[in-house]
């Protein structure tokens, strides 16, 4: 459809995967939007369907692309397609009405905001449209985790009503091509400094069943969050737990009866140090394929210096040194046997401590290698 050059243009993107029964209704309620404004615009399903909806569509004057497998997959591709000055986005199921595109567009064409969300938790939930896991625990939960990890002041994280600017959109680096494409949009609204704005909307009962997998749709979200902040998830925790483990195993060394009296807390202090290291580790995997990503721009101190390609090599020759420790303390304490006669050996602190070096040394070259391969094609010196 080719837009007149004097008048805002409008782009209406919608995910569908059999909704035969509803796409009739959702088409018609966007042509009547754009015949409320006055304006051109274009509706967008990116499809996978088995039933009947693409033909319904198309007939409809629909731009219909597919078939697209994934949530984000459909709208990345959908929203490639879109050409408007203007984008909403909501699901092909009527669970979102798309009368109420007025209360999005209203505030993006007077210049209020270049984002708007939808929020069902400050609107109308009709009975029996969102179960009760999802509108008291699940949603709030993450939307709380989101608010206080990227400073977002939303109630309504995962809700799929939402409409930006054509700009706004070429701002946002959006690539997620799962359910966590929700997440990443608010994310990078955020990141990108865009104006956010939230407006009350109505959320009603689907007809057909729901293909949401909550614990496993709520996961991905939260693995999603990890990746743009690794800090609070894992080497915030990873550090306190490997101190403590410094800390009780230090203690025990130092008072010398680690072995002879308090057996069970030195164990726990090694334990503690492997967990520590392995959650350190996690955590550096998870901010290299952020800097893989483009999650951390470049000069903004989003890589600490640990994480340079070159430093890595300092790291793998610390874990080496680390092992050689571990080894020589085995060998001391087979040696011991040894000249025991293979007999008897009360050498169990010696054979702990052995174990412990012997497996963070080889956590940090083994660590050291693998993100030194995840970066060989990354100019990290910054």
């Amino acid at each position: 459809m080719l837009y007149r050059l004097d008048m805002p243009s409008l782009s209406i993107v919608m995910p569908s995967m059999n909704e035969e029964e509803t796409i009739r209704i959702c088409i018609e309620k966007a042509q009547s939007i754009f015949k409320k404004y006055g304006i051109e615009g274009e509706i967008i399903v990116a499809d996978n369907s088995s039933d009947r909806t693409a033909e319904i569509a198309a007939s409809m004057g629909a731009k219909v692309i597919g078939p697209i497998k994934g949530y984000g997959n459909a709208y990345l591709k959908g929203l490639a397609e879109a050409k408007g000055d203007y984008i909403a986005i909501a699901d092909a199921d009527n669970t979102y009405d798309l009368l109420e595109l007025d209360r999005f567009l209203d505030p993006l064409m007077a210049g209020e905001a270049d984002f708007i969300m939808g929020t069902r938790l400050k609107g109308d939930i009709k009975k029996g449209a969102m179960p009760w896991l999802h509108q008291y625990i699940g949603n709030p939960f993450l939307t709380a985790m989101l608010n206080f990890l990227f400073g977002t002041r939303i109630s309504d994280a995962h809700c799929g009503m939402r409409a930006f600017t054509k700009e706004a959109l070429e701002k946002m680096n959006l690539k997620t091509r799962g359910m966590e494409l929700a997440s990443e949009m608010v994310i990078e609204a955020a990141k990108c400094r865009l104006r956010i704005k939230e407006v009350p909307i109505t959320y009603y009962s689907r007809q057909a069943p729901s293909k949401l997998r909550s614990f496993q749709d709520g996961w991905r979200h939260v693995r999603f969050m990890m990746l743009y902040r690794p800090l609070p998830f894992l080497f915030l925790p990873g550090a306190v737990v490997f101190a403590l483990g410094v800390l009780i195993t230090g203690s025990l060394l130092l008072s010398g009866d680690a072995a002879e009296n308090r057996l069970h807390s030195f164990i726990l202090g090694c334990m503690l140090l492997i967990f520590g290291g392995q959650t350190l580790s996690t955590g550096g995997y998870m901010k290299t394929y952020g800097i893989i990503r483009g999650v951390y721009p470049k000069n903004k101190g989003g890589t600490p210096s640990w994480l340079n390609y070159h430093s890595l090599e300092k790291e793998l020759l610390a874990g080496s040194l680390i092992l050689g420790a571990g080894l020589l303390l085995g060998l001391k304490v087979v040696y011991t046997w040894i000249s025991s006669g293979y007999g008897s050996l009360s050498e169990v602190r010696s054979a702990v401590i052995s174990m412990v070096f012997a497996f963070i040394g080889l956590q940090m070259i083994f660590s050291a290698i693998v993100l030194s391969v995840m970066l060989l094609e990354v100019d990290t010196d910054w």
